[in-house]
């Protein structure tokens, strides 16, 4: 059985480092060193997007408007938190995990709506489909779409959306004005470390999920201990974060140990020992197909 923590204490000390490591780098060390500023704001940004990720989670309080709150502050500049959230739950209903059109973090797409993409377009996807390319490209796409759907969502009557990105250019304001007016960084070079900040979170999502007929083996298991585990807070043991959506990320290795054969058998082998296994398999080689196997029509 899990106990959840009342207080949740590791969680708040993280939130609260992260931001204070991110104020030291961006107004302190950025005066004395900007190549080493832009180096560590990187992880910082990508931690944060992984905080909020535990946030939406309903960690670490039990009102799902404090924890909100507590991350709203837009450092990585570019996705609204409100709109990462609502996204991402709806991903969460595990019947539509992988589909092109139901999961809105799918990132194959239908065969009618291949065999429509010019060519030029096409060698995107195929290119987004290697772990390289994903770093560089990824970021871009993900945005891109999520604009696209939100525009569309809009036109079709949902004010939720509009609130949500009203509500981010607002709180970017303080952001932006702590790196503009009190840090030596360059915007473009703040711009620049936002995209890396994304791009190293493609790192986690990009093995997260494949196409599979059985529901449970879509979401891996990478069984990573080390900097990469810290930084996206355990969510490399993904099958089990899908599993038990609802245990904090320091609880979920405990959870993974104690029934280890179970979440292997359970994810039908989808599994990859570390990250380094990873990088050499798929920087330069795609994981698989763009067009998802199973799903037709052109609804994207």
């Amino acid at each position: 059985m899990i106990h959840k923590d009342k207080t949740e204490w590791r969680t708040v000390t993280l939130i609260a480092a992260c931001y204070l490591l991110w104020l030291t780098l961006v107004v302190g060390l950025s005066h004395i060193s900007l190549i080493a500023t832009a180096l560590l704001v990187i992880p910082v940004i990508t931690l944060h997007s992984s905080l909020q990720h535990e946030c939406l989670h309903r960690h670490p309080f039990r009102f799902s408007q404090l924890n909100d709150a507590i991350v709203l502050a837009p450092i990585g500049l570019f996705i609204p938190y409100l709109r990462f959230k609502a996204v991402h739950l709806e991903h969460h209903l595990n019947a539509r995990i992988c589909d092109p059109y139901d999961d809105p973090e799918s990132w194959y797409v239908a065969q009618e709506f291949w065999a429509r993409l010019p060519r030029w377009l096409k060698l995107v996807f195929e290119a987004n489909n290697t772990l390289l390319g994903r770093l560089l490209l990824g970021p871009s796409i993900a945005l891109v779409r999520l604009v696209i759907s939100d525009v569309q969502a809009k036109a079709g009557g949902d004010r939720s959306i509009l609130r949500a990105w009203v509500l981010h250019l607002f709180v970017l304001v303080p952001v932006l004005t702590v790196v503009i007016a009190w840090s030596a960084i360059p915007l473009p070079i703040y711009l620049l470390c936002s995209y890396a900040g994304l791009s190293l979170l493609m790192v986690r999502t990009y093995l997260e999920h494949q196409a599979e007929e059985s529901l449970r083996g879509r979401s891996v298991i990478i069984e990573d201990r080390g900097p990469f585990s810290l930084l996206f807070l355990n969510n490399n043991l993904h099958a089990v974060h899908h599993a038990y959506p609802a245990v904090a990320w320091h609880q979920l290795p405990s959870l993974y140990q104690r029934n280890r054969q179970r979440f292997l058998d359970m994810n039908k082998g989808y599994f990859f020992k570390n990250y380094a296994e990873i990088f050499r398999r798929f920087a330069f080689h795609r994981k698989e197909p763009v067009v998802h196997p199973f799903t037709r029509g052109n609804r994207w």
